[in-house]
């Protein structure tokens, strides 16, 4: 039975904080972000580096042509959604690349695959555009076909970074990382517009996820995917284990971001959904099955730009209160403590009364 008396608690981002700690960072902007591989050089993937440790998720109102090279240039790194015709999204490649002919020491850029047979034909004729980036795009990454499909992408490709997912376990981490995966997206049913657990009643906390899949002895990358709310979250992200992080709803909705629009009580607003709700489903393969995403309507309220210099602000503020000048240091550096609902309430602005300029 599956129940038992001694069944573990799992803590969420907001179960948890970080302790402060001495610092000699005299500004945040002193603080490296660079992703560095498993021989202590940055990271590069087909030739660009990494520039921030931030991934862009493969949906279809977060990464279109105009988006993924707008993040490129300020060190994210975009991954083109799947659910388009293979000829369109090879397509949406050549378009980013031409808009990123001028420009120097941009991001890589990636594009998602299903684990069918098709998914390999796709990859390969990406790899001929010059693509080396892969996400094997499946929400149950623990699956034979997921680990199928990124074993033979290994075998046909051998030089290019896979990225594997999603998973919850640390024997799901290991199990994908055996088969060849470069970078592991961890995280189940936590994504703003995911209802995975809602609907089948299975996840675990991202954070939780993150904590147990960092002690993997696996030479693959983890990727934190899933319940990141802030860059609060994303900091203790990067503090449990995460080498990167991949968002959806924190670049969603801005102004260069893809997704019809709409005017309510004359503010702009977009269109944010998860790409298992019944829109997304219908829109990209004329049909529904199970629902397990939602659809949302969200203000417009920045450019893409201004949110990912917000950001990267905001990771390199909370690396500077652990004393840390360096990403790659950290995960050594930090420390955790659990905290009660009541501190939960004291994390969040609760002054009253009128705000003075004085």
């Amino acid at each position: 039975m599956a129940f038992s008396e001694d069944i573990r608690t799992c803590l969420s981002f907001d179960d948890v904080m970080l302790v402060p700690k001495k610092s000699s960072i005299a500004s945040r902007h002193d603080v490296d972000l660079t992703v560095y591989d498993w021989n202590g050089d940055p990271l590069k993937i087909a030739g660009n580096r990494m520039l921030a440790p931030i991934f862009a998720a493969p949906m279809d109102t977060i990464v279109d042509a105009r988006s993924a090279a707008v993040m490129a240039k300020l060190g994210v790194v975009p991954i083109l959604h799947r659910y388009c015709k293979a000829n369109e999204q090879r397509s949406t490649y050549k378009q980013v690349q031409d808009l990123l002919e001028d420009h120097q020491d941009v991001s890589p850029v990636g594009a998602a695959i299903s684990s069918k047979p098709s998914g390999l034909d796709q990859a390969l004729q990406l790899s001929d555009l010059g693509c080396n980036l892969f996400c094997v795009d499946v929400a149950h990454g623990y699956h034979e076909v997921s680990l199928r499909a990124v074993e033979e992408l290994k075998k046909s490709i051998p030089d290019a970074f896979i990225i594997a997912g999603n998973v919850a376990t640390r024997d799901a981490f290991d199990a994908l990382a055996d088969v060849g995966a470069s970078a592991i997206r961890v995280g189940v049913g936590g994504g703003a517009v995911c209802t995975t657990r809602l609907v089948t009643g299975h996840g675990i906390p991202t954070f939780q996820s993150v904590v147990d899949c960092a002690q993997s002895d696996r030479e693959c990358y983890l990727i934190a995917d899933g319940g990141l709310k802030t860059t609060g979250d994303m900091v203790k992200a990067y503090a449990a284990g995460a080498d990167m992080c991949m968002l959806g709803s924190m670049l969603a909705c801005k102004r260069e971001s893809p997704g019809e629009v709409r005017i309510i009580d004359g503010q702009l607003f977009k269109r944010y959904r998860g790409m298992a709700s019944k829109s997304a489903q219908q829109n990209w393969r004329g049909r529904v099955s199970v629902v397990e995403g939602s659809d949302s309507w969200r203000p417009i309220t920045e450019d893409l730009g201004k949110a990912i210099e917000r950001i990267s602000a905001g990771i390199k503020s909370g690396l500077s209160y652990s004393g840390c000048a360096s990403l790659e240091s950290f995960y050594g550096m930090s420390d955790f403590v659990r905290i009660t609902p009541n501190s939960l309430r004291e994390n969040s602005p609760h002054g009253s009364g009128v705000e003075s300029n004085q």
